[in-house]
């Protein structure tokens, strides 16, 4: 299946914008090391976000250095890689090299990887600051200091040291937070493949199944329709299980009569998608299930409807928790008056975690969430998510037809210049088209 690729001239764009908020100085930034998963086996790569948002490049062992303008000099734009090497590519595959990645990323320069020691202390001499992702890996920590401190021993011969290390994160988390029409593209067809791998677990759901069959269905649609991986360890919880709230092991059989609660999302070009869906495994919801699955969706709608520009990002998680706290109390979970469990916190033995988070590259984006001790305003091109839940466990002071019950309904969503757009719509969550599916 053919999907949307962002053109490599983006990437320099990015480049070129990072540099005018830098203003001055030079950035370092590193790709993500390969990691050893046993022995001699290494886990599947995965670049470092930051590192390809301004880059593109996907190889491991590589460095991007950008250096702002000064009155003498221009912007430059250079990438540390993997040489060229026949032979390893004959047993790990093809490298681009210095010189092929130059003429594709549409760098200034270009060099092998393992010349960055020698070179980087001549690039950074001179330069006031130097912004790198200072305190995220210590080895790389003292390699910087090591650099500077090269730089500082040439001081007589009238070379200046930079003054300062500035995190590049800083600037990189607002560019990130507010995503460019490419992206959305590149996002929403991550969330289409998330929608039809949903489906088919849905359709495919039976007792006496286990959990890790259906995840199994999960992932072989994310690869059948070309995203090769998933954002995270997908979440396949029947039962007691949903309760759980970040439960992997995926091992446990499916009973007839219980929930199975399904969150994954797949990865596409370095863009996550993230949905959740609770379903009935023998396809009926009982009375109970069905009365906690519509608090919980009623919930999700007045959160999605405050999902607009000039809202806060708060405004979400309120308009689900007022909604969450007073079925709690008509259900006869809670006791009380609406602001009494809200003041207490009591509803928080039936829901625990706030309602969304950023979406992106990552699947808990870059981005702050407060600024200057408030929460931020929502804007055009921001994409969250949109998940409140309920997660009953067996409790002598809980009905017992509630016990281990969990459900959560998540959907991606994208402000909109005046108003918002559910990325995941396509994905059945009302009762009705949920049992109809599964007939």
């Amino acid at each position: 299946m053919q999907t949307f690729t962002i053109p490599t001239q983006s990437y320099l764009k990015r480049r070129q914008l990072f540099a005018q908020h830098m203003q001055t100085g030079i950035a370092v930034i590193p790709t993500a090391p390969e990691r050893i998963r046993n022995r001699d086996a290494h886990y599947p790569y995965r670049f470092d976000s930051y590192f390809y948002y301004l880059s593109g490049f996907t190889e491991p062992e590589a460095v991007l250095v950008i250096v702002a303008k000064t009155d003498k000099a221009p912007e430059k734009h250079i990438l540390f890689c993997r040489a060229k090497d026949k032979e390893r590519e004959i047993w790990d595959g093809y490298r681009y090299g210095p010189e092929a990645a130059k003429e594709v990323f549409s760098f200034d320069e270009t060099y092998p990887v393992t010349q960055l020691d020698e070179i980087l202390p001549t690039l950074l001499a001179n330069q006031t600051v130097i912004y790198t992702a200072l305190g995220h890996d210590s080895s790389w920590d003292q390699r910087v200091i090591r650099w500077m401190n090269q730089v500082r021993d040439q001081i007589r011969t009238g070379v200046m040291a930079p003054e300062r290390i500035t995190d590049c994160r800083v600037i990189l988390d607002e560019m990130r937070l507010i995503k460019s029409s490419e992206e959305l593209q590149v996002i929403q067809e991550a969330a289409n493949i998330s929608v039809q791998a949903h489906q088919c677990a849905m359709q495919t759901t039976k007792p006496d199944k286990y959990e890790y069959e259906i995840e199994a269905e999960l992932l072989y649609t994310f690869n059948r329709l070309g995203a090769r991986f998933p954002a995270y360890t997908s979440i396949v919880a029947g039962g007691a299980n949903a309760c759980v709230l970040h439960y992997v092991e995926n091992t446990a059989k499916l009973k007839s009569g219980d929930l199975l609660l399904i969150d994954a999302g797949c990865e596409l070009h370095g863009y996550a998608s993230d949905i959740t869906r609770t379903f009935p495994i023998n396809g009926k919801f009982s009375a109970a299930q069905k009365d906690i699955y519509q608090l919980v969706l009623n919930a999700q709608t007045a959160a999605i409807a405050q999902v607009k520009p000039g809202n806060l990002w708060n405004d979400p998680h309120q308009a689900a928790l007022r909604v969450l706290a007073q079925g709690f109390i008509d259900l006869g979970l809670c006791h009380g008056s609406l602001d009494a469990v809200l003041e207490s916190e009591d509803y928080k033995r039936f829901y625990m975690h706030r309602t969304g988070h950023w979406l992106g590259m990552d699947v808990h984006d870059a981005g702050q969430y407060k600024q200057y001790g408030a929460w931020r305003a929502l804007q055009s091109g921001m994409v969250l998510t949109v998940e409140p839940g309920c997660y009953i466990r067996a409790d002598d002071k809980v009905a017992e037809h509630f016990w281990n019950i969990g459900i959560r309904i998540e959907d991606d969503v994208v402000v909109t210049a005046s108003d918002h757009h559910i990325l995941t719509a396509a994905a059945p969550k009302t009762i009705a088209d949920i049992e109809e599916l599964m007939q």
